[in-house]
Order: C-alpha cells, then sequence, then structure tokens
C-alpha cells in the first residue's frame, strides 16, 4: 500500500450550517451561551473565573433548574464552559491595597459578555463550529480526568494530590478516549447506517480483547466491565456537548450486578475486532441489550474527531474532499471508497465540471500499466456511467485506443447511440483481463470473493477456449489474473487449464 493512500475510510459530513445549528442546540452550549447573554449587568467571580454561590442560585433560576437537584452542577458546568470559550470575560478586581488576602466567597473580578458571544449570532458556521470545539476539548479533558468522589476519598493528609492513589494516569485515560472515540468513528465510516447504535461492551471489548483471543479469560472480562463502566460515566459527560448520543447503562443493573460482586457485562455478547483492529459490535442476543448502555457519534461528533484526526496528522478523508482535484487524484482514491460513498464523490466531482471536460480528464488519468491501473480504469468506468450524453464526443475520441476503447464502446452501448464499431477479439479479452485485475485487487471480502468466483466460472462457461486465447493477452496482469482464476475456478479440470494458461503468459512475458 502507497504511503499517501488513505489510512481511514471516508466519512460523509453534514453542511457547516447544520453543524453549527447542531452546536448551538446542545445542552451545554446552549446553557453557556444562556449565561454569557445573562452576565450582561456583570456576575462576580472567584479567582478561577467560577461563579460565586449567590449568584450561582440565581444562574440556576435563569436556566431554569432551580427544581433539579443537579440544577446548580448543571449551571457551573456551562458557566465554566462560558469561560473556557470566550463567551464571557473576566475582569479582574483592583488588588487590595493592604495586601491583604481576599475573604472566602468574595469576589475576585467581574465577569461580562465576552467578543465570541456575538459570533454565535453574527458569525459564520465556521466561527460557531471554532468556538464550539474549544468548548469540546474542555468537555473532553473532564471526561478524561478521575471521579472527583474518588479525589476527595484519596486526598492525603496534607492536602496533596497521589495520582498514584488514585490509580489514574492522565495520558493514559486520554488516549483509551481518543482510541475509543476512533473506533466508534471507524465504525460510523464502515456502516451503511451511521445512526446505528454500538452496544456499549462491545466498545469496550474493542478496546482490550486481543485480536487473537478466541475466548477471553475472566481476568480480561473483569478488564471489560471495568472500562465499560468508565466509558459511561464519560459518555455521560460527553453527551450534553453534543458529541454523541447515549443512553447509559441501567442504574438499577449496576446495583443488581454490583450486590452480587458479578462483571457488569451480557451473557453471551458478540464482542471483539476484526482485522486491522477494526471493532465489531453484532447484535446481543438479550433482547434488553439497551439495559447496557448503546452509543453512537452525532454528525457533530463525526465532524470534530475527524477535526482532531486532521490535527494530529491522521489521513481523514471525507466526501466532497475531491471536488476540486484532478481526475489522477479522485481516481486513484476511489478503489478505497465504500460504494456509496464513491458514487457520492464522484457526483459532487462531476457537479464541478462540464460532462465533456469531466469525460476527457477521466479518461487520461484512466490509462497506464502500473499495478493500480486497472482499478483506475474502472473507478473511471463508474464515474463516467454518471456522466450526461454531452460527453459523447470524448468517448468516441478512444475508440481505438486499446486502453479506454472496450470502456468507451460500453458507454456508447449503454446509452444506445448509433456508429458503435464492433470490438476486436484483442480488445474484448484485454478489457476482461483488465477488468478482472481490478475486481482481484479490491476482492478483500468473503462475499466479494463468492461474486468474482461467479464471475470467473461464467466467463469460462460462455467462451469456450477461453483460456487458449487469455494467456496470450499483452495486459501487465494477465498472467496473476489467470493464476487467480485457478485458484478461484470451482471446477478442478478448467482450473488446470487456467494455471498452465498462467505458467505461458509468464514464460510469455520473461520471453
Amino acid at each position: 500500500m502507497s504511503a499517501d493512500r488513505p489510512t481511514l475510510p471516508p466519512v460523509r459530513l453534514h453542511s457547516e450550517a447544520e453543524l453549527a445549528r447542531d452546536a448551538l442546540s446542545a445542552p451545554l452550549m446552549a446553557r453557556a451561551a444562556k449565561l454569557a447573554r445573562w452576565a450582561e449587568r456583570g456576575v462576580p467571580v472567584g479567582v478561577g473565573g467560577e461563579i460565586l454561590q449567590e449568584p450561582l442560585a440565581a444562574a440556576t433560576e435563569h436556566l431554569g433548574l432551580a427544581g433539579d437537584e443537579d440544577g446548580p452542577a448543571y449551571t457551573a458546568e456551562a458557566w465554566q464552559l462560558a469561560v473556557d470559550t470566550g463567551l464571557v470575560e473576566i475582569e479582574e478586581a483592583p488588588d487590595d491595597e493592604d495586601g491583604t488576602d481576599l475573604p472566602d466567597n468574595a469576589a475576585a473580578g467581574t465577569a461580562t459578555p465576552g467578543e465570541e458571544l456575538g459570533l454565535l449570532t453574527s458569525g459564520s458556521p465556521q466561527d460557531i463550529l471554532d468556538i464550539w470545539l474549544g468548548g469540546m476539548e474542555t468537555v473532553l479533558a473532564d471526561a478524561a480526568a478521575p471521579d472527583l468522589a474518588d479525589l476527595a476519598d484519596q486526598l492525603t493528609q496534607g492536602g496533596e494530590l497521589d495520582l498514584d492513589a488514585i490509580d489514574w494516569n492522565p495520558e493514559e485515560e486520554a488516549e483509551l478516549l481518543d482510541g475509543i472515540l476512533g473506533n466508534l468513528y471507524l465504525l460510523t465510516a464502515l456502516n451503511e447506517r451511521p445512526d446505528q447504535d454500538v452496544p456499549l461492551p462491545a466498545l469496550a471489548a474493542s478496546m482490550i480483547v486481543p485480536d487473537d483471543m478466541d475466548e477471553p479469560t475472566d481476568d480480561v472480562l473483569e478488564e471489560v466491565s471495568e472500562a465499560m463502566m468508565r466509558l459511561d460515566d464519560q459518555f455521560r459527560v460527553l453527551e450534553p456537548i453534543g458529541l454523541v448520543a447515549y443512553q447509559p447503562v441501567d442504574e438499577a443493573l449496576i446495583e443488581e450486578l454490583d450486590e452480587d460482586g458479578e462483571t457488569v457485562l451480557p451473557q453471551g455478547p458478540s464482542t471483539g475486532s476484526g482485522p486491522g483492529g477494526t471493532p465489531i459490535a453484532e447484535p446481543l442476543t438479550d433482547e434488553d441489550v439497551s439495559r447496557y448502555g448503546l452509543v453512537r457519534l452525532t454528525p457533530l461528533g463525526v465532524y470534530a474527531v475527524r477535526a482532531r484526526m486532521l490535527d494530529a496528522g491522521v489521513h481523514a478523508p471525507a466526501v466532497g474532499d475531491l471536488s476540486d482535484k484532478g481526475a489522477d487524484v479522485l481516481l486513484e482514491a476511489l478503489p478505497d471508497y465504500p460504494e456509496p460513498l464513491a458514487q457520492a464523490e464522484s457526483e459532487l466531482w462531476l457537479a464541478a465540471r462540464t460532462p465533456l471536460d469531466a469525460a476527457r480528464d477521466l479518461l487520461a488519468a484512466a490509462r497506464g500499466d502500473d499495478e493500480r491501473a486497472p482499478r483506475r480504469r474502472l473507478g473511471a468506468q463508474q464515474t463516467l456511467s454518471l456522466v450526461a450524453p454531452d460527453a459523447e464526443e470524448a468517448l468516441r475520441e478512444v475508440l481505438d485506443d486499446r486502453q479506454l476503447g472496450g470502456l468507451a464502446r460500453v458507454w456508447l452501448a449503454e446509452r444506445a447511440l448509433p456508429g458503435i464499431p464492433e470490438p476486436s477479439q484483442e480488445m474484448i479479452f484485454w478489457l476482461t483481463v483488465d477488468t478482472l485485475a481490478a475486481q482481484l485487487d479490491s476482492a478483500e471480502e468473503e462475499e466479494a470473493t463468492a461474486e468474482l468466483r461467479e464471475l470467473v466460472q461464467g466467463l469460462t462457461e460462455q467462451h469456450s477456449g477461453f483460456f487458449e486465447t487469455a494467456w496470450r493477452v499483452d495486459h501487465p496482469a494477465t498472467a496473476d489474473v489467470l493464476e487467480a482464476m485457478g485458484r478461484l475456478h470451482p471446477d478442478k479440470k478448467a482450473a488446470k487449464e487456467a494455471r498452465k494458461a498462467a505458467f505461458k503468459a509468464r514464460s510469455r512475458q520473461s520471453d
């Protein structure tokens, strides 16, 4: 695999306008903005910008949370987000002239609406998303922090925090959360239904159970259970900022299992990870699976995780990235895209060009004798199938081209256009080998291999003496294609003929 090929499958992003609306409507962001506007007359704050007890009560009332026992905590959280994102700005109080310390709960400054607040109403969608991304990073840091109750229990007598005592490593926690979000991102990209929920046990197992472990040990299951409960806490923190949609673990279930001293895992889950660390989350057999937690990235979450990956230097493509690139870049990337996203990418690329210009660019980029060329030509053929008949002239220009004449005839025939010259047998066989080479290169899944096996069998049944002609085809991949046909053909006699033909082709190429 070349170094410049995508390291992640592409994702389909919502428009910036849609994402900005989602950001503004995220509960935590909406509360922070409401508090920032409420601060117009000035709000006394403590040394770190925290809201003081008396204004906290008024702020909680302003948010309509006075009747919620957790209302003050939600309000303080929203206020802190407003401070961290610049929705409010702090003007420090002048130093006390006699140098005495401020009394407890005394104001160390005054908060008023910040410049960023105006961008939420008058700025561009990107301005709003930039503010939201800054707040999201703060929330991620909070999610990776240790439980406050644990901190209170583990404080030393001298009032100093011993991180070793609470078994918390900030870097490891941040990396684990990044890995979990990365797995969710990958599942979203690979799934035909991006809105499909992932069971929490499956997600936890995808980070902990080794790929080569057929049956997890009790110790590993215990580790998965502990990770699952940690994720439950983290996703509860991340949901209000709009990063994930989360159905938490049932509190009653946690109490039941904790009393019995059992791990918090459903019986008989199908969890683990596939090749390359790809997480697998098959449906669990338990009808009440939702009690164990369900999570998915929101469209805003997909945008955010991708932004973080790009900042980290990861190649994380999105549909539409190639619309302003040349046809050579498009055809090099399309073979690695899932079919629906490949078509969406092609449609956006074509929309920026006239049919005639697009067809000429695609045909020129499809030429070549390198290993990737067959896949580029297959991508060109699939993209050209979306091009309007106005491109007819470009296709007729390559009818005599050995590499492009076959696909040009297919395009013209599909549109029932007149005057299509009959292809020579040499062109037919060359196109057959080229098409098989492209499909062999992309047939990684069992289902694709089964379809290819049927194609190989059909070809040999339709053309008597197929292998006797095929080994003479002047195509760089002829020998490789014939060898693959020998492996795939279900008939032993035909498979043997394919292997013989492959030997002849290889000998011919070496002469």
